[in-house]
């Protein structure tokens, strides 16, 4: 009796076809590809039978070959190894060894070893004389390239200047990336109250006054994302629940401006407005935070308000030219 294997079940293996009997195949089939978890076992299973037909007990998930099923694609590739790499920098971990860009992305060291060689070599990572690794210039490079980088930083930098000089109070611009707020740019004064956030932070979007003032822009999919899923609470003043915050949503988009007070920490209060871009559509969001206690955010309005303004007329959203609208709005 002829059994022939296949290339598409026994991967780098030849395809001869060769007599075999049904005993010998099937303890064949008994072996283990090298490199693989999947037993030949379900080789067998698809081999052509006596009376050429095929074993079905062998059951393949839906939308995958055979080959897949066999030999499994849950392995990362290389391109999502390198991304796992860049991905294990924060804020909090702008300097990493070997050993800890290891733990931290699941990688082999030697493998976090090769690849980190790559990445230094093109500028990706630098490498100190201690053997430490942190962020390089060239993909600082390539980052300042992003529309909602370099490009909205230079536009909104006067403004920002602005603000600052008129409360020497902390001012901040986020855009928001799924349901957080990335923030781009951060100007604080010495004696300006204390805050969490710094450029290259994230933070939920629901929690801080620019997260507001961008999910009550954004697309209707977005809000109801943010609606009906998890609302993490950092202080009892954070919206809890998906009811608070679509009434908040609302009336930001009635007003066009957003006051947080006490959401990420109790002696804080942020007053933010979003900024549009040449398609109308909110890019980004100013905003300025002062203590929570003895200070009238209500005076800020105006100021927030005028340079979210002035940033959107700057990337040429057609309404800037319209009047602004003189409404507040408290998100408390």
């Amino acid at each position: 009796m002829t059994w022939r294997t296949s290339a598409d079940y026994y991967g780098r293996w030849p395809s001869p076809t060769f007599p075999m009997t049904e005993p010998a195949a099937r303890i064949a089939a008994r072996r283990t590809f090298p490199g693989t978890q999947v037993t030949v076992d379900a080789i067998a299973a698809h081999t052509p039978t006596c009376s050429g037909g095929r074993d079905s007990s062998l059951s393949l998930p839906a939308g995958r070959s055979e080959t897949e099923a066999v030999m499994g694609s849950s392995r990362p590739s290389v391109t999502e190894r390198v991304l796992s790499i860049l991905g294990a920098f924060s804020p909090g971990r702008t300097v990493m060894s070997l050993a800890e860009i290891s733990r931290q992305t699941g990688l082999p060291a030697a493998t976090a070893h090769r690849l980190l060689g790559e990445l230094t070599r093109w500028g990706a990572l630098e490498r100190d004389d201690d053997g430490l690794y942190r962020v390089g210039l060239r993909l600082w490079e390539v980052g300042a390239l992003a529309p909602r980088g370099l490009g909205l930083r230079e536009a909104a930098m006067p403004f920002l200047e602005d603000l600052y000089e008129a409360t020497h109070e902390n001012v901040q611009l986020a855009v928001l990336d799924g349901l957080e707020v990335l923030y781009v740019e951060r100007i604080a004064g010495r004696d300006a109250v204390h805050v969490f956030t710094q450029i290259g932070l994230r933070f939920p979007a629901h929690a801080t006054g620019v997260g507001l003032a961008l999910l009550a822009h954004a697309h209707p999919d977005v809000q109801e994302r943010a609606i009906t899923g998890p609302l993490r609470r950092f202080t009892p003043k954070t919206l809890g629940s998906g009811g608070q915050l679509r009434r908040a949503l609302a009336e930001i988009r009635r007003t066009g401006v957003a006051i947080s007070d006490g959401q990420v920490e109790l002696h804080a209060l942020s007053v933010a407005a979003p900024v549009f871009g040449p398609a109308d559509i909110a890019v980004a969001a100013v905003s300025i935070v002062v203590p929570a206690d003895g200070f009238d955010w209500r005076v800020l309005v105006p100021a927030v308000r005028a340079s979210a303004r002035g940033i959107s007329r700057a990337l040429g959203a057609p309404r800037a030219l319209r009047s602004p609208d003189s409404a507040i709005h408290r998100s408390d």
